[in-house]
């Protein structure tokens, strides 16, 4: 008995070593400060919007939408010293007190809802209570009837510190429209602001040594059944092997760009995003917890690793998040580069984005980039994007603009019409056309057609990015305006002397007219009068006419 009890120690010590190693294999993950570690950041993508926009009088319009978390501490600091003359709406829909130490110059004027639960206090000068709404979408509305436009939107979850940086807020690169449409952003690229938040939104953990040389490298991220992220953009920096593990609810899309040495596995769907094409890859697993030790389990023996680099819980509002995983030379964050000098890749899957333009309604005849429009006319465009598998993404214009081209550009607002397509016909696409009227009186031929979109899926949309296309176009032939001849004054001199010259010369000529056919004997009359008294003989003939004019009768008598 004693020797079979004995032999037994041996296999009971060997389980109980195999039971400890496998324990070890996973770790606890902790709050990581500032979301970002050795191996992971995180960007939060949420609504907002960011603009050119300024009133007549030079003063920004900036709007701020503060979100807090039941556990979060109620009060933050606001110090706008050195801040451009704005006007800074402040609104929240939290039903607790905050508490606000504000500090601002006299150009700053700060406006809060009549029933907002914010106690400003502080050196500030101008404060004003307004009756406007509390939804993202009315409180642009809102002020843009008020102010005229709206030059940015940002929403925070769970401030601590607000500060201007002292630069102009309205945003560096031309939008092409002054319009204020949220959609989903990373706020850090706004240069004019400064923000410090105590959201914790990532946990993580890694059982690996930091400086460790292992060959491959196993990340894992998990979202919690009752996180409401959906899109999830996931960039790899790191030039080794690495295994992705990548858990979500159902309706999960992951995002990956540019894999390169990356193996991957998810109980969601992945759109591989590479240079030119997207793909679609199915779930490969399925796992009904998300359990960080279950999670964890399973990425071990799904890759057959014996260590994690990283594993990642996410906990944030948003529906939008991009995550940069791994590390170049495995230094820290802040050594390595600078997330705020670093553009943020786009939150939702990206597709490579194609504009066709058309001469027609009827979308048959495709325009040659080279060949020129006539100004009078209207062009018709298709913007598609490629997309493999069942995901479809839908695309929306958000705006258009034309930028000649040349050493001194000109920039203008294109205003679009929405063309009618169905889906059958325009799977992954949309139709728009534009008239190019407003190019006719512009000296330059060529231009660049630019349009932003959004890409929806599931009701949730985020940038889509921007697509181009080369247009030539021809000015119309209108007849130039008549010259007006422009009479001196030696001019209308000669005009009124030759109209004299020629008046008295007609007057002289019609009186030679009319000398010329008078009657001759009228003349004569006119020049001999006839005398009263003859001559003698004229007597003496007379006289004898007469004689012998009374003797006949006498004669006759007798």
């Amino acid at each position: 008995m004693e020797s079979s009890n004995m032999s037994r120690l041996p296999l009971l010590l060997l389980c109980l070593a195999i039971a400890t190693t496998a324990s070890q294999q996973t770790c606890e993950p902790v709050a990581v400060p500032e979301n970002q570690n050795a191996w992971i950041r995180l960007r939060e993508m949420l609504p907002g919007c960011w603009t050119n926009y300024t009133t007549q009088d030079g003063k920004e319009v900036h709007i701020l939408s503060l979100h807090y978390t039941t556990e979060a501490p109620n009060m933050f600091t606001l110090n706008m010293t050195a801040a451009q003359p704005m006007h800074l709406i402040i609104t929240t829909d939290s039903k607790q007190i905050i508490y606000t130490e504000a500090h601002a110059n006299t150009d700053v004027s700060i406006y809060v809802a009549n029933d907002s639960n914010m106690q400003i206090m502080g050196k500030i000068v101008n404060v004003q209570k307004k009756a406007f709404p509390t939804d993202n979408k009315d409180i642009v509305r809102w002020a843009a009837e008020k102010f005229g436009g709206v030059t940015s939107f940002t929403t925070i979850q769970n401030p601590m510190s607000i500060a201007s940086t002292g630069r102009e807020g309205t945003r560096l690169l031309p939008t092409g429209s002054n319009n204020c449409t949220l959609e989903n952003e990373w706020h850090a690229l706004k240069h004019y602001l400064k923000l410090e938040s105590n959201m914790r939104l990532l946990k993580s953990c890694s059982n690996q040594l930091p400086h460790s040389r292992t060959e491959k490298e196993l990340y894992i991220v998990n979202i919690p059944e009752d996180v409401s992220i959906r899109l999830v953009s996931v960039h790899v920096i790191s030039e080794r092997q690495i295994s992705l593990f990548l858990r979500g609810p159902q309706g999960t899309v992951w995002s990956i760009h540019d894999p390169t040495h990356t193996s991957f596995s998810s109980n969601n769907v992945i759109l591989l995003a590479a240079t030119s094409m997207m793909h679609k890859i199915p779930p490969t697993i399925t796992i009904s917890t998300d359990s960080a030790d279950a999670v964890q389990k399973t990425a071990l023996d799904h890759f057959r690793a014996s260590t994690i680099t990283s594993y990642s819980e996410i906990r944030t509002e948003g529906t939008m998040v991009t995550l940069v995983l791994g590390n170049k030379d495995h230094t820290s964050v802040t050594e390595a580069a600078p997330t705020e000098t670093t553009p943020s890749p786009p939150s939702p899957p990206q597709m490579p984005l194609l504009m066709q333009l058309y001469t027609s309604p009827d979308y048959r005849s495709p325009l040659d980039p080279n060949t020129k429009v006539q100004s009078d006319k209207r062009i018709y465009a298709e913007i598609s994007g490629r997309t493999l598998g069942e995901i479809v993404l839908t695309i929306k214009v958000i705006n258009c603009s034309v930028r000649s081209k040349g050493s001194c550009p000109v920039v203008r607002d294109m205003p679009f019409r929405p063309e009618v397509c169905s889906s059958t016909v325009c799977p992954n696409s949309t139709r728009v056309s534009f008239s190019l009227e407003l190019l006719q009186d512009l000296a330059s031929t060529s231009w660049d057609l630019e349009c932003s979109v959004k890409l929806c899926f599931s009701e949730k949309c985020g940038d889509g990015g921007r697509v181009k296309r080369n247009l030539e176009v021809t000015q119309t032939y209108i007849p130039p305006p008549m010259a007006c001849i422009d009479f001196g004054l030696s001019a209308v001199l000669g005009i009124a002397f030759g109209g004299f010259l020629i008046g008295v010369l007609l007057i002289g000529a019609l009186w030679v007219i009319k000398i010329r056919t008078e009657c001759p004997c009228s003349l004569t009359s006119k020049r001999q009068p006839v005398s009263n008294n003859p001559s003698p003989s004229e007597n003496s003939s007379a006289n004898a006419s007469i004689g012998s004019t009374q003797s006949t009768p006498t004669s006759s008598m007798a």
